[in-house]
């Protein structure tokens, strides 16, 4: 684990070189059409057109068994017994809530993790009914991630309809807390106490979308701040510290901050809250905030920057109003941390997965984005998320949709397909 770590600054160093100064290597993709010209291969390629309405199928009935953040354990278990159908091996849902099983390899190959993430953004009680709409499906969370769960079993079944071996063990994974609260609880179980993390030497997480490869992890650091003063009412006690005038010099000074264009780096306040009527002086005001980069430096200077001012914010609020009731202090909880991390593209399994977008008849492309793969890749674990063929709109909202465009959707997931295979050892005749 020392020595991945200390990789790291290397990989994300050649991540961040242009795609297309780097491209795809003729040797992988050489490679890739052989693997996807043979006829294993288009037996498991036709599984995959055969299958399309049942893993649309699969979709509404995971979609409409809710999955909050921290409350997906009901949707584990579906997904779990969905696995088992499949004649996975080593069925388990872990201490976390992880949803997994074994496809046994002949031996040889580093262990290889497939992965879509089982949780959901929306909270227990929204209404996730399917319905259809002319080629569309709408419902919260039809998309991200529903949508993938249901293709990692439709590549087992092609798989066993070519009667593919490979050489690695392929662990497949439905797991929890990908999203916002979950902070990737979910994969860092995986990776730092589960019984695989020694194991582990490839990883794919599947996500909506089509012919991209992310290499990069955005990564994040989340905070609630919470000002704290005596509070009172806003006639008898006009004077006294005001945590609400803390919280607004706090928000001003944040929103001055200056952020590199590149490596890309964001920030945001999304949520405000406190206070107990119009007349009352507040007791407690909170905010939440969202920093985002590229790069590591440039994560950790924006962390640097939102502590030192939360000292000034108080401070200055304590000097200007009285304390004769109490001062203005301020409670400062990290609720998210996402590690950077980078696959280069030069990598076995970013080449591979890029020739499998160009053999497949796309056109690839790399980038970054906040995903599963952030804590492998910033362990040194070879990791990429890739689409898994549908087209979303709206992630996120409760008019969340899916596309049905079965030609486009098939020929996507034969690429993710095509992937597994070649990185797991596969013996194609």
């Amino acid at each position: 684990m020392t020595l991945r770590r200390s990789i790291v600054a290397m990989l994300l160093a050649t991540a961040a070189l242009p795609a297309a100064a780097q491209g795809v290597d003729p040797a992988h993709l050489a490679a890739m059409k052989k693997l996807m010209a043979s006829k294993a291969f288009a037996t498991a390629r036709a599984s995959l057109e055969t299958d399309y309405d049942r893993i649309v199928k699969d979709i509404i009935t995971l979609t409409e068994i809710e999955a909050p953040p921290f409350k997906e354990a009901v949707r584990a278990r579906a997904y779990l017994e969905m696995l088992r159908a499949e004649g996975l091996t080593d069925l388990e849902i872990d201490a976390e809530g992880n949803a997994m099983g074994l496809r046994k390899g002949t031996g040889g190959g580093p262990l290889l993790v497939v992965a879509a993430h089982l949780d959901t953004v929306f909270p227990a009680g929204t209404n996730v009914k399917v319905r259809r709409e002319g080629n569309r499906l709408h419902a919260p969370g039809v998309g991200d991630d529903t949508c993938s769960l249901p293709v990692l079993l439709a590549f087992l079944r092609a798989m066993k309809a070519a009667n593919i071996t490979t050489k690695s063990d392929i662990l497949f994974v439905g797991d929890v807390g990908e999203e916002g609260p979950g902070d990737l609880r979910g994969m860092k179980y995986l990776f730092t106490k589960g019984k695989y993390k020694d194991r582990i030497g490839q990883f794919i997480s599947f996500e909506p979308g089509q012919a991209r490869v992310t290499n990069a992890g955005v990564g994040s650091k989340r905070y609630k701040i919470t000002f704290k003063g005596p509070g009172g009412h806003s006639l008898g006690a006009f004077g006294l510290v005001n945590p609400a005038y803390a919280l607004g010099a706090a928000m001003v000074e944040f929103g001055k901050m200056q952020v590199p264009a590149k490596p890309r780096t964001v920030f945001n306040v999304g949520i405000v809250e406190g206070g107990t009527s119009v007349n009352s002086i507040p007791f407690e005001m909170a905010m939440t905030v969202d920093m985002r980069s590229e790069g590591v430096a440039e994560l950790k200077a924006e962390e640097d920057y939102l502590l030192a001012l939360i000292p000034k914010a108080v401070a200055w609020e304590n000097a200007v109003r009285s304390t004769k009731e109490g001062a203005i202090t301020a409670d400062i909880k990290m609720i998210g941390d996402r590690p950077v991390g980078a696959t280069p593209i030069a990598a076995d399994i970013v080449q591979t997965a890029g020739a499998a977008v160009i053999a497949g008849g796309g056109e690839a492309s790399f980038g970054a984005s906040s995903t599963d793969s952030n804590l492998p890749m910033s362990l040194g674990v070879p990791a990429i998320t890739l689409g898994s063929g549908f087209d979303t709109d709206r992630s996120h909202s409760l008019d969340e949709s899916l596309l049905l465009d079965k030609p486009a959707t098939v020929k996507h997931m034969a690429m993710g397909l095509a992937t597994v295979l070649s990185l797991a050892g596969a013996t194609m005749k």
